[in-house]
């Protein structure tokens, strides 16, 4: 199954308003599995009956395939890329840069020129952001340490992982991510530090995970608990 034809008797099925098209995720790079869907951005001024709506992320069964469709006026596309630059998690502006046009009416090359800048320029990590991190894993770090239950010490290990490598990632200018980007991302920005975190993680061994954690938080600046003002 070729997973563009796919998506063009989709876009012209599903959504013929669409003016771009762009395939992401595994359907773009070739690295489908069983259970992998399509993952499709849409932009176009007629994509949606009201001229109320901007936006819509909607899941089709297609042909017996999945897409998960996100679909955009030029708008609310702006929109919802500032929002996601803003939050350091800029999912859709990575779909619009880095995937497969399937659909161009011409306007796709400048929209990839704009955002482009956005992604290479990175995020920036203020200072009162960066010590709110460090006082959100210093937190985690003494509960983990403190804690003797085993469903609450891999609850708070895995909270305190995803904490960590944001920071980490953040202090790099890197975007960060959830699920499983997260950390791809961070093998990206370091496959020895990933190692170094996840290691010790994966093996459960919560102590020397807690000292890793802690290396890292000294590289970021250390801990931050009295006299911090959220």
């Amino acid at each position: 199954m070729d997973p563009l034809a796919l998506t063009e008797r989709f876009i012209d099925a599903r959504c013929p308003g669409a003016s771009v098209a762009v395939v992401a995720g595994s359907a773009a790079r070739g690295e489908r599995t069983a259970t992998s869907d399509i993952d499709l951005l849409l932009i176009g001024e007629q994509l949606f009956r009201s001229d109320a709506q901007s936006s819509e992320a909607s899941t089709h069964e297609f042909e017996g395939e999945i897409f998960e469709a996100f679909a955009y006026t030029p708008a609310g596309f702006a929109e919802w890329a500032d929002r996601g630059v803003q939050q350091r998690r800029p999912v859709t502006v990575h779909m619009l840069v880095e995937g497969t046009p399937v659909r161009d009416d011409g306007t796709l090359a400048a929209l990839r020129h704009r955002w482009r800048q956005v992604l290479d320029a990175g995020p920036t990590l203020s200072a009162h952001e960066s010590a709110f991190r460090r006082y959100v894993i210093t937190d985690l770090l003494d509960d983990l340490r403190d804690a003797t239950d085993p469903l609450e010490r891999h609850v708070v290990a895995s909270v305190l992982f995803d904490r960590t490598a944001e920071l980490m990632l953040l202090g790099e200018h890197r975007w960060i991510a959830t699920g499983k980007w997260l950390p791809r991302r961070l093998r990206g920005l370091s496959s020895e530090r990933a190692e170094r975190l996840s290691s010790p993680l994966l093996d459960g061994d919560y102590a020397a995970f807690a000292d890793r954690v802690d290396a890292e938080l000294v590289r970021a600046g250390g801990r931050v608990q009295g006299g911090f003002v959220r």
